[in-house]
């Protein structure tokens, strides 16, 4: 997955180009800002730091955290981000902080946890965010016709597409499409106030925690 992304950096943001997207893609950008608004945000996956754009301006901080300096490199470089700080780093082993984050947001990463490891990746999640902490999760919508074909499932339930890029090279990449029972049932022992936002081809996952 890091080598996948990192050889992806520069053709990345072609994805927020689909022209079918662009309405679900305006109407996230003026949902997603309230979300955090005076908030130190953890955000995980940051990646190109598109999402990072709408959220730091109106954050008192971000630490944007991804496993590729490519990525990251990138991120970077938009007016918008100015004021975030990157950190290259594990999502599944997050570092600790003198000074926990009170919200946290996931971009287009959760679908790619493997179904045995989400909930590991939630409790550390957790550990860096204080009580009453906002967790923000954006996703794909699996939509026949549009999304990238699912492989078959492993042993395990997860699936798998196989996904090419700019220079001809493929790529076998995890991800799952969870509903929202599945994410309401894994965040009950530690969540209050799940919410289930859903547009056309996306979807958000919010909870506040305990």
């Amino acid at each position: 997955m890091k080598e996948y992304y990192a050889a992806r950096a520069k053709e990345y943001d072609q994805i927020y180009a689909k022209p079918e997207r662009q309405t679900d893609l305006r109407l996230i950008e003026r949902w997603l800002p309230s979300r955090f608004e005076g908030a130190r945000v953890l955000e995980i996956a940051a990646g190109t730091g598109y999402w990072t754009q709408f959220i730091a301006p109106v954050a008192a901080s971000v630490l944007g955290l991804d496993s590729s300096v490519e990525t990251l490199h990138i991120a970077q470089t938009r007016p918008n981000n100015a004021r975030a700080q990157w950190l290259v780093g594990d999502a599944y082993a997050l570092p600790a902080s003198r000074e926990l984050y009170d919200a946290a947001f996931a971009g287009f990463w959760f679908s790619h946890i493997p179904l045995a490891r989400q909930k590991e990746f939630l409790l550390g999640l957790n550990k860096t965010l204080i009580s009453g902490a906002r967790v923000v999760m954006l996703d794909n919508l699996y939509v026949e016709g549009n999304s990238t074909p699912l492989t078959e499932p492993d042993p395990e339930g997860n699936t798998y597409q196989i996904r090419k890029l700019a220079d001809g090279s493929s790529h076998r990449v995890l991800k799952n499409y969870p509903n929202e029972f599945d994410l309401c049932k894994l965040v009950a022992p530690f969540g209050l106030q799940p919410t289930y936002t859903q547009w056309q081809y996306f979807w958000a996952f919010e909870y506040v925690l305990r």
